[in-house]
């Protein structure tokens, strides 16, 4: 095993190195940049209208080229300083070298449009982004799994029957849906105030003793997070029970029950064990969607600043650093969190062997 942890960490790099190269030559290559945002800025122009924007982010050239349509009347001194200030007047090899040897460091810059360093930001929003993401994973394994077993264990019964449609509902429904609806009826939309609207904390909460910190605490998350398990505990029950009754229906359950083992034995000794390899497998990328992609409209619908609106953000104003830094960030724990998937399937069933692979 200890080969194998090390073999993957030596993979880590090289990873994040291919995952930046190829997000590099798609920004190349992407219409429009910081330099044209701004510019569109400085006319007073919509920057999601349909203004044509050049492909490549040297802006001077675009301009000369009459590419870039919102650049004519502009005088070319500005678009020279706004391309050597975001380092645009250097090759894209120099940029992308530099950028590498920073990331080494993890140095990320800072953003074009704050006066913050990346890093900065990523730390003021990573309390929302884990608030949300742990608690709903938590909530969604706790409710997801007993369910999924208990639906495997009663398959084709009312229970299966009821809960199974009940599960189709909350699936067929938008999150951002649910998000609206608990609004309405439990925010002050139209019914009851018994939620904030905004925010992971009271603007009072420094104010607070312990207990009255963790209850606002709790009393800002509630609806967040409801919405995103509402959403998201139907795939991973179905997965439960379908790998539960995978396990049951094979020929080692059938020689435990001929040996006079009970069903509480077979079903947590044996079938247990076999039956949570997969869902342990799909455990990084559900915490990884719901830290950083999964809860991006719940953010924006409940005012809460979070990495998945920094991301979504930086993208819409083209903030290049805050791009490629969360984008650093996010997969960098998805690696180590797969590894440790990894590592889990051992711990669960020890006849996994990693070596031999």
């Amino acid at each position: 095993m200890r080969t194998y942890i090390i073999k993957r960490l030596l993979l880590i790099p090289l990873t994040l190195f291919g995952i930046l190269a190829v997000n590099f030559a798609v920004i190349q290559f992407s219409p429009g940049g910081p330099v044209e945002y701004i510019l569109a800025k400085y006319q007073g122009l919509n920057t999601d209208s349909k203004a044509q924007f050049t492909s490549t982010p040297q802006a001077s050239e675009a301009s000369k080229n009459s590419a870039y349509q919102g650049s004519r009347g502009v005088d070319e001194d500005l678009i020279e300083e706004l391309n050597k200030q975001f380092g645009f007047d250097k090759p894209w090899y120099e940029r992308f070298y530099k950028m590498l040897k920073d990331y080494a460091r993890f140095d990320f810059g800072r953003s074009y449009y704050q006066d913050k360093s990346v890093l900065e930001l990523i730390f003021e929003r990573m309390p929302v982004s884990i608030s949300l993401g742990l608690w709903s994973t938590l909530i969604i394994y706790l409710i997801s799994i007993p369910l999924g077993i208990k639906k495997a264990l009663y398959d084709g019964t009312k229970f299966d029957t009821s809960t199974s449609f009940a599960i189709i509902i909350g699936s067929a429904i938008p999150v951002f849906l649910f998000a609206v609806f608990l609004i309405v009826f439990f925010a002050g939309g139209t019914y009851f105030q018994w939620f904030p609207l905004r925010g992971l904390t009271s603007d009072y909460f420094e104010t607070l003793s312990l207990f009255g910190k963790i209850k606002d605490y709790f009393w800002h998350i509630t609806l967040p997070v409801f919405a995103i398990v509402i959403g998201g505990f139907a795939g991973l029950t179905m997965l439960t029970k379908n790998s539960f009754l995978d396990e049951i229906s094979k020929q080692y359950v059938l020689t435990a029950r001929a040996k006079g083992l009970s069903e509480k034995q077979i079903l947590y000794k044996h079938v247990f064990r076999n039956a949570m390899l997969i869902i342990i497998a799909g455990f990084p990328s559900l915490l990884i969607k719901m830290l950083f992609t999964g809860s991006v409209l719940i953010e924006v619908i409940f005012s809460l600043n979070g990495l998945g609106l920094l991301g979504y953000e930086a993208i819409m104003t083209r903030d290049y650093p805050v791009i490629f830094g969360t984008l650093y960030i996010f997969a960098l724990l998805g690696l180590i969190l797969k590894l440790i998937s990894d590592l889990t399937y051992c711990l669960v069933d020890p006849r996994i062997n990693f070596e031999k692979l």
